[in-house]
């Protein structure tokens, strides 16, 4: 067991450093900084954009932001990935307590002030919340319903709640900067799930990781299904190879869509074997294979029926389209990261 940390006492005024990544999200980046610069917090901040390399005026928007505030600073991550947007705001921090803010995400007024009360109040290096995934349109509906129910994301308390204590990892978070200074920062070379990764090092360094279900950020989903895809396949495919590298830490819910997506393959080939069979006279045996994807369709309308309902017709008619993609795409991912199965796996992220 490790030495149990006893970080220093924060004293108030207490500052905060919100650190921001963004690469191409001119759509969703400005109302993520007024959500910032709203807060009903009276310590001293800053707010650190780490810009990537964008062409869809994300540049000229956070430019303008700066130039209107002179809390906001924006900063040339000239790598891009979100791990190394992440670690340049740290570096540049000002301030004891650092905030991580996605720019598909808009904080509640409350949520600095809750956080950094929480922080003094148990000691943790990192305290985080709810993923409050919230649509505009039917299908990004039906993408945060996915997300905060456990037939889709797997059910973690940042996705659908829970009580309030310590946890594995929570999302998005709000450190000490010298917990994160302690750990060595996030690790560069893991561009998805390095949030997961980073608490590991804090709980086995002897930090606490704290979630309160009273911290709830409003998240944005993808907007399409192709974007939709994209996200889950990367992600899975990130969460195989931590699965991979740190086999011990790993619940079995991350083995689930795995197991779904091989299981409903190998049932169809069987099913397709089967339809040879009955065409050549034998006997159709392998046909038992269908049933396997057969269960799964049922249980994808089961689902659709108890947590779609009253959500109107066209988020229900989504849902059926987005759970699979969901599974599958994130199921496939975790396949190929978990097996080595692709050989350059940060060209998947997008990030």
């Amino acid at each position: 067991m490790p030495e149990q940390h006893h970080p220093a006492d924060l004293s108030p005024p207490i500052g905060v450093s919100y650190v921001m990544p963004v690469l191409n999200d001119a759509s969703h980046v400005r109302a993520a900084v007024a959500s910032i610069l709203e807060q009903h917090y009276d310590g001293p901040v800053e707010v650190l954009i780490a810009l990537g390399p964008s062409i869809d005026g994300t540049a000229e928007l956070v430019a303008d932001l700066a130039a209107r505030d002179a809390r906001v600073r924006v900063l040339d991550n000239e790598v891009g990935s979100t791990p190394a947007g992440l670690n340049l705001g740290i570096r540049a921090a000002t301030h004891p307590v650092v905030v991580r803010v996605d720019s598909h995400s808009m904080l509640p007024p409350d949520y600095t002030r809750i956080a950094v009360e929480a922080l003094v109040r148990t000691g943790a290096d990192n305290v985080g919340g709810i993923m409050d995934a919230r649509g505009e349109t039917p299908f990004e509906r039906a993408v945060a319903l996915a997300y905060t129910t456990p037939v889709g994301l797997g059910g973690s308390a940042f996705h659908v709640g829970g009580d309030e204590g310590p946890a594995d990892t929570v999302y998005l978070g709000v450190f000490r900067r010298s917990a994160l200074e302690r750990v060595g920062l996030f690790d560069e070379r893991i561009k998805r799930g390095q949030d997961w990764e980073l608490n590991r090092r804090l709980r086995d360094t002897g930090g606490l990781v704290w979630f309160t279900p009273r911290l709830a950020v409003t998240y944005r989903p993808r907007s399409s299904v192709e974007r939709l895809a994209r996200q889950m396949f990367s992600t899975g495919l990130w969460r195989g190879e931590l699965a991979r590298r740190f086999p011990a830490d790993n619940g079995i819910r991350y083995f689930i869509p795995p197991a779904m997506v091989v299981g409903v393959v190998l049932g169809l080939l069987l099913g397709i074997g089967g339809l040879v069979q009955l065409a050549v006279g034998a006997l159709p045996w392998m046909l038992a294979g269908f049933i396997v994807p057969l269960v799964y369709l049922l249980f994808v309308v089961l689902a659709t029926l108890v947590y779609a309902r009253g959500r109107g017709a066209a988020t229900a008619a989504w849902f059926l389209v987005v759970l699979p993609c969901i599974h599958v795409a994130w199921g496939t991912g975790f396949v190929l990261g978990y097996l080595s199965l692709t050989s350059n796996i940060a060209s998947h992220t997008g990030r």
